[in-house]
Order: structure tokens, then sequence, then C-alpha cells
């Protein structure tokens, strides 16, 4: 049994499949408690593999994403086998302090360690997308991780994508990837377009 904080049909708001119908299973609880995290990890429901794949399996779309809280304290190769055997692709988002399981498509790895010090440090060397949150203020590094992309997301600090303190960490993060173009900007479109 794997506790379910939700999962619910939208549009892949960041990275590279921004603008991609996708199925989300979001996982509760987190071996790391970000202060900027809009999860709420209080609550959430036992529901078995069988259980997640009838639940996603009820829309259109055939990508899921796996995501939390931290997907790895519970997703396994059970449940990736199950959702390819009903024709899923699979992504997973994962702030990299354990493996991933097999059987994962694509892989996204957003690091936290500038935000949480030594505990948050990742494991993961090797993944598809590698995001790092952009404050202004933390140096950006890739933490010695190959990925295919690297993107720089600023990170919302409250108050919208209107807040003044919100638009000021953009500004940096477009002028830090005019500087250094292996960056892309990863914009949170769905909080910019108000889905889920």
């Amino acid at each position: 049994m794997k506790r379910i904080n939700e999962i619910f049909n939208s549009l892949q708001g960041e990275g590279y499949n921004t603008g991609r119908a996708a199925v989300f299973v979001r996982f509760a609880g987190c071996n790391l408690r970000c202060p900027f995290c809009d999860t709420d990890f209080a609550t959430g429901r036992e529901m078995s593999d069988s259980d997640i794949v009838e639940a996603v399996s009820a829309y259109d779309a055939r990508f899921v994403v796996l995501t939390g809280g931290e997907p790895t304290l519970q997703a396994d190769a059970a449940l990736t086998a199950r959702l390819h055997e009903a024709g899923f692709e699979i992504a997973m988002e994962s702030n990299g302090t354990r493996p991933a399981p097999d059987g994962i498509d694509w892989l996204t790895i957003s690091p936290k360690q500038p935000f949480l010090g030594e505990a948050a440090r990742p494991v993961v060397r090797r993944c598809n997308e590698l995001k790092c949150l952009f404050d202004g203020r933390t140096p950006v590094t890739d933490f010695g991780i190959e990925a295919d992309y690297y993107y720089l997301q600023p990170c919302d600090m409250g108050g919208g994508p209107a807040d003044e303190r919100n638009r000021r960490i953009t500004e940096a993060c477009i002028d830090y990837i005019l500087s250094h173009p292996r960056w892309r900007l990863s914009l949170q479109t769905h909080k910019l377009t108000g889905i889920k």
C-alpha cells in the first residue's frame, strides 16, 4: 500500500514537458521539509498499485507524473511495471536524495541542498532534467549531476507571480541564464495560468 495525497489530471507546468497533458500522482510524505513547498503532508489515503493504476486510467492522458512529497519513498518497480502494462509513460519529480526505482522514463531532479544543507545532498548522479530553484542569493550549481537538460526555476517566495519580490527573482534568473546559456528558464506555468 502507498499513501497518496491526490491524483489529478492537468498540464505539466514546469521544465521540459511544460504544457503536456499529464496525470499527477502526488505521494504523501517527504524526507525534507522545504519552507516553500506547496504540498499538504498531513493528508493521504492508502492505495494499492491496482487502485493507483485504476485511478490514473480514468483520464485520457497516457503520461503520468509521480511527484510528492518525495515519490522515491514509496514508488517502486512493481508500480512502474503496472503503469507500463497499462500503457503509461512515467515521469518522476524527485529531490534526488534517494535513487529512483526501475522503470522511470523521465527523471527530473530538483535538489534542495542550497536551502536545507547537507541532509538534502543529492545522491542521484544522472537524470533527464535537472531543475534548480533560483532565489537570487544561493549560488547556482549542477551538484555534479549529469543531465540532458538544465533548468533554473525562479523560487516562488509567496504572493504569486505579480509579487515584486518574485518579479525581481525572475529577472535575476533571466540575467543569469543570459550569461550562462547551458541553463534554460522554467516557469511555473500552472501558477501563471491558474490551473492545478
